[in-house]
């Protein structure tokens, strides 16, 4: 509920920063800019923060950075891995994005794949409801199918059909996948009423039809263009199976593939800070009229910047 987000982030952004600025033990005149996710997002909650950017940079007397929210995700494994250099692909996997993109350079991204309905981190939520586990769906998967066999149920990867014929080789769609998943579940209890679920079984064999769908596309895009590295971020990033899986497939490749720490694989502030941090370095600053966006292209992430 959009409006009750705003409201949270209201309250709790004035001691979110303090706490922020009490455990980092820094005084204001040793920070160099102030970061804040503009775009995209509910404009409501985004309007939270960039006011509150705004008037720390105008008090503090620091340069803004209005930065995207995928940018931000890119970033990420940068954190982990300061020294990555364009370009690479990034396979971006969360509760509202999958996509695959072309680094080019700092503010240089073009999408070459992604999602034509759900994305998967939301194919995870939704899947987990159906069999009954906690949100989100995406951890309580990954432990439930540690249990259970990948190979027990044969579910579809979602290829894109193509106008002229084919498929589309980066493309992907979940919701043909969750739909599978949702009637599998209902032969299974018209077959056997009184038996339990093989939850564990689902669980598993959905979680690598994600992971196969994911890792065939992304591995396929990077060896078409010419690509030696992966780094992968989003929720999703944080999947055992797709780690393992990713890692499996370019065992023989010669393509690196990078996951940032679970801990900065969903949305955090400090894959926000290393992205306004790389814009700053450059010189590129936002202007004080700043606005939030509900969705802005990542191709666009110039115009957020004077």
């Amino acid at each position: 509920m959009p409006e009750v987000a705003s409201r949270q982030h209201l309250g709790s952004i004035g001691a979110a920063i303090e706490a922020a600025i009490g455990e980092a033990a820094i005084a204001w005149d040793a920070i160099d800019g102030i970061g804040v996710t503009c775009t995209p997002g509910l404009v409501g909650a985004l309007m939270v923060g960039v006011s509150a950017a705004k008037t720390l940079a105008a008090i503090h007397d620091k340069p803004l950075l209005g930065v995207h929210h995928l940018e931000g995700h890119i970033y990420a494994s940068y954190l982990a891995e300061p020294d990555l250099e364009p370009p690479f692909l990034c396979l971006l996997v969360s509760g509202g994005h999958t996509s695959l993109i072309h680094v080019r350079d700092c503010g240089n991204y073009e999408i070459v794949g992604q999602t034509c309905d759900d994305a998967a981190g939301e194919a995870f939520d939704k899947v987990a409801r159906l069999l009954g586990l906690a949100y989100p769906g995406g951890p309580a998967i990954d432990r439930v199918a540690r249990e259970g066999n990948p190979k027990a149920f044969k579910f579809p990867e979602g290829r894109i059909k193509l106008p002229g014929g084919g498929f589309h080789p980066y493309d992907s769609s979940f919701s043909g996948l969750k739909t599978a998943v949702r009637r599998t579940i209902e032969r299974l209890q018209e077959e056997k009423p009184d038996a339990p679920l093989p939850v564990a079984d689902l669980a598993a064999s959905f979680q690598e039809a994600v992971a196969r769908a994911l890792t065939k596309r992304a591995l396929r895009c990077a060896e078409d263009l010419g690509l030696t590295k992966i780094a992968v971020g989003g929720g999703v990033a944080a999947n055992s199976r797709l780690r393992s899986r990713l890692q499996e497939g370019v065992a023989e490749t010669g393509i690196d593939v990078l996951f940032p720490p679970l801990k900065f694989c969903t949305d955090n502030a400090a894959m926000i800070g290393c992205a306004a941090v790389e814009h700053l370095q450059r010189g590129q600053v936002s202007p004080m009229t700043l606005s939030v966006r509900s969705r802005l292209a990542l191709s666009d992430v110039g115009s957020l910047y004077a």
